[in-house]
């Protein structure tokens, strides 16, 4: 069911969804009072899908709505570099993150092992992976997941203005066109914080997601149960995972996450998208953590580990 916010968003939509189709009348949908009647309106957005207005390769006005929703962060954050929430010590909440996706294989792997543990991770993805594999980005947005933007080509190299906005861009332009996403959500390619990308995307108000927690899938060496090992010492509330779903061949990471959820979920811990991660510090009260989760000096803590 629609929120009285989403359904001033879909206002446009849907009078261009009946503009198009023909088969209702603008004065038609105003004396149905659509636009006040969730139920009518879910229901015109249905038939219009039905009927083909919107194909497999257009997103729908519903979609868009639900999707911003689900991605929407709270507006303290927009333009800070988050490492974690800060959560009370009691709240054994985090967030599993992955990067570099999609990929071919790798990345449905993870949404099947996700999804049998109905679990909603958030996915960093590269925009040039992206056109490569739409339809596992569509996969990932319809099955719940949030997405954020992770540069079209994961260059590490400084970049002028014009090359930064065009790799957080391009990006972000091809996620929406797939799955109605507009995301506020960027992560560096490699934590590197003064390559002038995180600059730009400070400009255009993303929150700068790092994170306070990392597998290790991205070095060479080490086993699957050195990735548990790695997640499960340095786990704390309102921590921030760091995987890869995509970059490379990811089976240790994929043999590693269903017991890395067993174990921490053994331990009391829930897992939440970093939407959901960061509205809870902006609702949570008599706050207990060691660090404060934004971050602004000029490095990452882990900042010799660029190869993400």
């Amino acid at each position: 069911m629609f929120s009285k916010k989403a359904f001033q968003f879909l206002t446009a939509a849907t009078i261009t969804l009946v503009a198009t189709a023909g088969s209702l009348s603008l004065a038609g949908f105003l004396n149905k009072d659509y636009l006040n009647n969730p139920l009518l309106f879910s229901q015109l957005i249905g038939k219009k899908s039905s009927n083909g207005l919107n194909g497999s390769t257009s997103v729908k006005a519903q979609d868009i709505a639900l999707n911003t929703k689900k991605e929407a962060i709270p507006k303290e954050f927009q333009g800070q570099t988050i490492y974690e929430a800060k959560l009370p010590i009691k709240d054994k909440v985090i967030a599993l993150t992955f990067d570099d996706g999609p990929g071919p294989k790798n990345t449905t792997q993870v949404l099947e092992i996700l999804k049998k543990n109905h679990i909603k991770a958030t996915f960093f993805l590269v925009g040039e992976m992206v056109s490569f594999h739409p339809q596992i980005v569509k996969q990932i947005a319809d099955e719940g997941h949030v997405l954020g933007n992770h540069t079209w080509h994961h260059w590490y190299r400084r970049m002028d203005v014009a090359t930064a906005a065009s790799e957080i861009n391009r990006t972000a332009d091809i996620i929406y066109k797939l799955t109605g996403v507009k995301t506020t959500l960027f992560r560096p390619p490699g934590g590197f914080l003064h390559n002038g990308l995180v600059d730009y995307a400070k400009s255009q108000k993303y929150a700068i997601m790092m994170w306070s927690d990392e597998s290790g899938d991205s070095q060479r060496r080490g086993v699957a149960t050195t990735l548990i090992k790695n997640v499960e010492k340095s786990v704390k509330p309102g921590g921030i995972v760091l995987m890869h779903d995509g970059g490379g061949n990811r089976s240790r990471t994929v043999k590693a996450l269903p017991q890395i959820i067993a174990d921490l979920t053994a331990r009391g811990y829930k897992f939440v998208t970093i939407p959901e991660l960061l509205a809870m510090q902006t609702q949570a009260k008599d706050v207990v953590t060691a660090e404060s989760s934004i971050v602004t000096k000029d490095e990452h803590p882990n900042h010799q580990l660029h190869n993400q």
